[in-house]
């Protein structure tokens, strides 16, 4: 006969595999916003320039 038992204990499994979901949901959302859906942005301005004479000078703007 044996003097040792083998009882199973499940809560550090349980607590390890919500910590493992909760890496994988973050990685899924930061790698949505750097590869794909990225963050809103604003929408970019129009610059319309009016010279003397009628003359008009139109174009967006780019960079940040």
């Amino acid at each position: 006969m044996s003097d040792q038992s083998h009882g199973k204990t499940t809560g550090g499994s349980s607590a390890l595999a919500f910590i493992l979901g909760g890496v994988v949901v973050a990685l899924l959302g930061l790698g949505w916003i750097v590869f794909g859906g990225g963050l809103p942005t604003a929408d970019q301005p129009d610059i319309r320039i009016e010279l003397p004479g009628g003359k008009a000078v139109e174009g967006n703007i780019t960079g940040n």
